[in-house]
């Protein structure tokens, strides 16, 4: 059986104060409609429609890599209005979960058990019971406890504010039923929209059992209407993120200054400072250490290897026992080999760097492949362009580039060869050899100082 998921996201989230359509806000690094979308795309045979209206372009853009179909509301005249947009490209004899692209954090198990109710004939109801139920509509029930309508906060009497049990909006019902009631919403009513959840009533006049599942916890359906919401969500997103890591092994200083914009996978006695930030798919190694302030996307750390603070370290793969940083900047395509040492100041770019090699300070290498226990002095730079093309510098095992020197790519320098500190090579350096290449010294007596003149 199909299931069509409905995603509204046409409206303009004017509170966010905002050019960018507001579900393309972003909670851990990623925009609340994808965070919908990717939990959406869990349930069995699922076609995803998005409704769009305000930036549309935007969204189109932000999602065209995505298997959708987008659907316009041209004018924002309400929920109602906002699904029947999308249902000429629904399957009749399926169902529709009706989702939210500002609803970043509900689950695809939530999503589910409500699939499952509407798969049976029934209407399946996501509620939620709120200390502070403002602004949202309150779910009413008949004596003997069953769902009749959802009256609007607007709309609603003084008892029946009392309410404290809320319509998420989240709901799927049978795609027929669906087809059935829509055309019969009115927008009389306080908004003088067409309110989806007026179906509700239509429901329970036909005698379709309503059945309620209510979220985990409150934030899976807290929706997102101003920029002080959305940074509510995202700590509290994050404080989650931060518990998973605890509880697979890692040690925090202080789990509410850890972001996690991705995935992190960690082995045990992973130690992680403050103001770490975890973005794409990134693995930690049994042991590994990493100091305050850094920033890791997509990478792997090896075992026992010492991340130093303030370094940032991009699509790179850094093997077990290295050492890296404070300040080091580990840019795409490096590869540190166990026992490796980046420094201080250091930046490397496509480097493959051999087992038991140093860079300690001050030195960019990129597009470069490094042997074994090689040392690269201070200030050393690998030459890598030349104005159009990237070329390769080539150092072998054991080898000693002393410090403040040029390789001018492409340029290869022999296992066991040693460059003099200063030099600017251009040519190879065989095995073994001592290359020095820079101007000679010159001293001169008697030489006058300048003197400031007037």
């Amino acid at each position: 059986m199909t299931t069509d998921i409905v995603i509204l996201a046409a409206g303009q989230g004017s509170r966010m104060k905002s050019s960018l359509p507001k579900v393309l806000h972003a909670v851990a690094g990623k925009p609340m409609v994808k965070h919908v979308l990717d939990q959406a795309r869990h349930i069995e045979q699922a076609k995803l429609h998005v409704v769009i209206g305000h930036g549309a372009a935007l969204l189109e853009t932000a999602l065209a890599n995505e298997q959708l179909t987008f659907s316009m509301q041209k004018e924002q005249l309400g929920t109602g209005h906002a699904v029947a947009q999308a249902l000429p490209n629904v399957d009749p004899e399926g169902v529709t979960l009706i989702l939210y692209g500002d609803v970043p954090l509900t689950r695809s198990e939530t999503m589910q058990q409500l699939v499952d109710i509407a798969a049976k004939g029934n209407l399946g109801l996501l509620t939620v019971h709120l200390q502070n139920p403002t602004g949202y509509g309150r779910i009413i029930r008949n004596d003997a406890n069953k769902v009749i309508a959802i009256v609007e906060q607007k709309d609603a009497s003084d008892e029946q504010l009392k309410v404290t049990e809320v319509n998420t909006g989240i709901m799927a019902v049978p795609t027929g039923l669906l087809l059935k009631w829509l055309p019969q919403l009115s927008s009389n009513n306080a908004q003088g929209e067409y309110y989806l959840t007026d179906i509700i009533a239509m429901a329970a006049e036909e005698s379709v059992s309503i059945e309620t599942q209510h979220p985990a916890c409150e934030q899976e359906v807290q929706g997102v209407n101003n920029r002080v919401q959305l940074a509510e969500l995202e700590r509290w997103h994050q404080l989650q993120q931060a518990e998973v890591l605890m509880l697979n092994g890692a040690t925090l200083a202080d789990p509410s200054r850890v972001d996690v914009r991705g995935n992190v996978s960690v082995a045990g006695d992973v130690i992680i400072d403050v103001n770490a930030v975890f973005e794409g798919d990134v693995v930690l190694g049994h042991g590994v250490l990493i100091e305050p302030n850094c920033i890791i996307k997509n990478a792997t750390i090896g075992d026992n290897t010492h991340i130093r603070a303030n370094s940032v370290i991009e699509d790179s793969t850094i093997a077990a026992n290295c050492d890296v940083g404070p300040f080091a900047r580990i840019r795409p395509g490096t590869q540190l080999a166990a026992g490796a040492k980046v420094g201080n100041f250091v930046e490397t770019k496509k480097a493959i760097v051999g087992e038991g090699s140093k860079i300690n300070h001050l030195s960019y290498v990129g597009d470069a492949v490094i042997g074994k226990n090689t040392n690269i002095g201070a200030g050393t730079i690998t030459c890598n362009y030349d104005g159009v093309n990237k070329s390769l510098t080539e150092i072998g095992d054991q080898v000693f580039i002393g410090s403040n020197t040029a390789l001018v790519a492409p340029v290869k320098i022999g296992s066991g060869a040693t460059v003099g500190a200063g030099s600017t090579i251009t040519k190879e350096v065989i095995q073994s050899q001592l290359a020095v290449a820079r101007g000679k010294q010159t001293n001169l007596s008697n030489w006058q100082r300048p003197v400031k003149k007037g």
